[in-house]
This record gives C-alpha cells, structure tokens and sequence, in this order.
C-alpha cells in the first residue's frame, strides 16, 4: 500500500507544479526549454504511474475491503463511462461540449473516477478513485484564479460529432478489448 501511496503522492505533486509553485515551474520550463520540460515531466509521469502500477498489484494481493457496491453500481458506472471519452477529446477541439463544460478534461477525470468508486470498494481501489477526483476538484477549483484557456478557434458542430464518436469508438475499444487485457477486469 505504501508504493501506492508514494506514487499518488508523486503523481499529483508532479501534476499540481501550476497551482502551487506556478512561479518555478515557469522557471524551470525557462531554463530547460519546452521540449526538454515536456521529456522529463513525461518520464517522471510513467515512473510515477509504473509505481501505481506496482502499489495496486501488490496492494491486491492483501485487499481491504472499505464497503461493498451497490447493485445497480455497474449499470450506473457503464453510463457514466460513456461520457468520458467525448469529454476527454473536446478538451482539444472548439466545440459545444467544450464551452459548456470549461475544462472538460477535468470534468471527464472526475466522472470517471466517481464512476470507479461506485463499482470498487477496496481501500486501493478508494486510495486511487479518490485522489483523482479530490486533485481534479482542487485544479478546477484552482483554475479560477489562474489565466483562463484560449480559446482554440469557432465552435463547429462537427467538432461535436467528432468527439462524439472519436470517444464512444474508444470506450468500444477499451471496455472490450484493452480494459481485462491491462487491468485485468472485464468493465462490461
């Protein structure tokens, strides 16, 4: 449990660089140059995730169970899930989803991690869900002290169907073939 909890811990640090220490970050990425930044804060991200890997695998050989989901979890986590795809791609295209969602990436982490807690009662299982929605709502939170996103250009309709699609393709793909393959637990 301890790797886990180093790894979130390293994570969210990592990825909260632009709320608490925005004056530094800027600093380093100055020094370092973009393309270098982005290198290192990547490679630090997937050794912060392989330890999350590891704390979960390990943390599932000993479970603690914290409750027991309702039944009608599943069903309810399954339509949740469906959301989050196009969510996640209209935080890159001018669109509809985009404008009345503000910061649809943060909206997409915290509907799936609600979604997984729904369905996972296990205090690994919590430990992870939770801290992806306690750090989304505290980045969203902060983001309305800090400098608004630009606008990436006139809405399109298209753009909509685009996400649409683009993200219920990618639920297809990951909840029947890639989520048992890399987690080890058939969602449908």
């Amino acid at each position: 449990m301890l790797i886990l909890i180093v790894g979130l811990i390293l994570f969210f640090t990592l990825h909260s660089l632009a709320i608490y220490a925005p004056r530094w970050r800027e600093k380093k990425r100055q020094q370092l140059g973009s393309v270098s930044w982005r290198w290192i804060i990547s490679l630090c991200s997937l050794l912060c995730l392989g330890l999350i890997a590891w704390g979960l695998f390990s943390a599932r050989q000993t479970p603690i169970v914290l409750y027991v989901p309702p039944a009608w979890a599943k069903q309810t986590t399954d339509l949740l899930m469906l959301a989050v795809f196009p969510m996640l791609y209209a935080t890159f295209l001018p669109c509809r989803i985009r404008s009345a969602l503000k910061y649809p990436d943060l909206v997409a982490i915290k509907t799936w991690a609600l979604a997984h807690l729904l369905v996972n009662g296990m205090l690994h299982e919590v430990l992870l869900f939770g801290s992806f929605m306690a750090w989304a709502v505290v980045n969203r939170i902060s983001l309305k002290r800090r400098i608004r996103l630009l606008p990436l250009g006139a809405r399109s309709e298209f753009n909509d169907l685009v996400c649409i699609i683009a993200g219920l393709v990618t639920y297809i793909v990951i909840a029947f073939f890639l989520h048992y393959r890399i987690i080890g637990v058939m969602p449908l």
